[in-house]
């Protein structure tokens, strides 16, 4: 761990999210080094693509809303699946919540949780096991940010989030409109314009939204 909040500390700089400039986050931006490695400096280094190191859009609307309405998490176990930085699991612990769990597959993300926790003065809990296929923890809430890349995982998380519904579980999502996104079954509560970065996002300012899985 000391060695990968290293490396994070050395390639990343702290900066504001831009759209919670309340929030700060060890993030990757064009005056970094990790910023300007390549695909294959990345396969050298034995990284994998570093999600962590960015604030994205969907989980910025997604933290964006767990401020506005802290009620959905307050003195509740929230698990943030696929976290990346762990920015919404930051801004649930802001609101209140009893605990949080972060939960990220890239080992650096745990190390770069660890960092933004303590840059935030907030306690996230953190696994690095591939839940899908297991047992639910023991959780009230799931907030997830950006989950809709690829079409199998968008699969793989709908299908464990209705798993988790219908044990009463809670599942928030913030998704920037992607292609794999899928709106059946879902209630839209809240969208906005999300400070981006367009060599990223593709755009500066991304529309996102939240939504809410139907029990």
């Amino acid at each position: 761990m000391p060695d990968k909040q290293a490396f994070i500390r050395n390639q990343t700089r702290v900066l504001p999210v831009p759209s919670l400039p309340e929030m700060r986050l060890y993030q990757a931006d064009e005056v970094t080094p990790l910023w300007l490695m390549t695909e294959q400096n990345l396969v050298q280094e034995r990284l994998a693509p570093p999600f962590w190191a960015f604030a994205w859009s969907g989980g910025q609307a997604l933290a964006k809303y767990v401020a506005a309405h802290p009620a959905i998490v307050q003195g509740k176990r929230v698990l943030d699946i696929a976290c990346g930085s762990g920015l919404v699991g930051i801004a649930a612990m802001r609101a209140d919540a009893e605990s949080v769990l972060c939960n990220d597959i890239d080992p650096y993300a745990e190390a770069a949780v660890a960092l933004n926790a303590a840059l935030n003065d907030v306690t996230l809990a953190f696994t690095g096991d591939d839940l899908l296929d297991g047992p639910l923890p023991e959780i009230d809430v799931i907030l997830a940010g950006d989950i809709c890349y690829e079409k199998a995982m968008t699969d793989a998380m709908l299908t464990y989030f209705r798993r988790a519904a219908r044990q009463s579980i809670e599942v928030y999502i913030g998704d920037p409109h992607r292609t794999y996104f899928p709106k059946d079954g879902l209630t839209r509560l809240a969208a906005y314009d999300i400070i981006t970065n367009a060599d990223i996002e593709d755009r500066a300012l991304k529309p996102a939204s939240v939504w809410k899985l139907n029990p």
